[in-house]
């Protein structure tokens, strides 16, 4: 017997009334392998009607912020209503219709067929118009960063356009305060959960991406984020490498003042000596560091172990409470119904 499935499609919005209802427009309204498609959006503070704008398109949830928080935040306040609200399949995309709808099923098919737990829509960069030259190259070199990073292979990291089932999604954590895109593929990837990406078609330019004010800033908080990432999931590697240099330099110092020493020339070269323990020192302290954010990072798995177990038990207790509020409503309506036949029987047969 297939389970019956239930897909929520969550868009987060920050004034973005003028695009949103073209986004809702092309939501498809089912989909083959889901019984049920609801809409969610994240209203990140917005001052203009996009709430207005939800309401009178038929959107079934919205979470509300009162003032503007980002995205990563946005995003994970939006996983967090549609895990309430029963989603067996979220699919996160973009008020400005970035993406085509279309592409959804094409985006749940991994998780549909048991074959993945979260994938990412990877867009036709080279071939998108609006991008200059100078961001396609770096949307590649950023993406192929992240895949070093997370051990993965997806082509597409910044891409917003993507799916998770309902286990990744209780699984995921953002701790930075600008983007959720970069941060959750390293994870996934580090965590090892299945991950994989399918081509997905884009629309034309509604807005400018506000994002970002300048390339050079958004490559600076990208690879600050994919920096942060990796340090959280890697951190004896990550230190590992930065001891390696201070090392080195100083064994080779210490190796050069040996040499003056053999050949009794070490007088004027304490300097070194000291300059040669010092990096040593620097090394070692820092390799010292590693170890000790290993341990925490150890004792952070066994955190998250025990926050997917809680978000489990309180989400599906949720939904089950919510699921049997319904089916009592519907009980009582009919047995009301039942009840008004009865007595309309009964004023028939009187009268009769």
């Amino acid at each position: 017997m297939r389970v019956k499935m239930k897909l929520i499609i969550q868009i987060p919005c920050y004034n973005e009334a003028e695009t949103l209802e073209i986004a809702l427009n092309d939501l498809p309204r089912n989909l083959e392998g889901v019984d049920e498609i609801e809409y969610l959006i994240i209203n990140d503070g917005s001052r203009d009607n996009t709430v207005e704008v939800a309401q009178k398109w038929g959107v079934h949830h919205i979470v509300n912020f009162k003032q503007n928080k980002g995205l990563a935040k946005g995003f994970m306040a939006g996983i967090d209503g549609c895990l309430r609200n029963g989603a067996d399949i979220i699919v996160n995309t973009d008020a400005d219709n970035q993406y085509c709808a279309e592409d959804i099923a094409t985006l749940i098919h991994p998780i549909l067929e048991g074959k993945a737990d979260m994938v990412i829509g990877a867009r036709p960069i080279d071939q998108t118009e609006h991008f200059s030259f100078i961001k396609k190259k770096l949307q590649h070199f950023g993406s192929w960063v992240v895949r070093k990073a997370s051990n993965t292979n997806i082509p597409d990291a910044p891409s917003g356009f993507r799916a998770y089932s309902r286990d990744a999604a209780m699984r995921l954590n953002v701790v930075n305060d600008y983007t959720y895109t970069l941060e959750t593929i390293v994870q996934a990837g580090r965590e090892k959960i299945a991950i994989t990406s399918v081509p997905v078609r884009t629309n034309e330019e509604l807005r400018p991406s506000r994002l970002f004010n300048s390339i050079w800033g958004y490559v600076k908080k990208s690879m600050l984020t994919i920096l942060r990432a990796y340090m959280m999931y890697k951190p004896l590697k990550c230190f590992s490498y930065l001891a390696v240099a201070p090392i080195a330099v100083g064994l080779l110092i210490g190796f050069r003042f040996l040499y003056y020493m053999t050949i009794g020339q070490s007088g004027g070269h304490v300097q070194s000596l000291i300059l040669a323990c010092t990096l040593i020192i620097m090394g070692f302290l820092t390799f010292m560091i590693g170890l000790v954010a290993d341990v925490i990072a150890a004792n952070r798995k066994l955190l998250q172990d025990t926050q997917y177990h809680a978000r489990k038990t309180e989400y599906d207790a949720i939904y089950m409470q919510q699921k049997l509020e319904k089916e009592t409503v519907k009980t009582y309506r009919i047995v009301g119904e039942s009840n008004r036949e009865e007595d309309a029987f009964e004023r028939v047969s009187v009268s009769l």
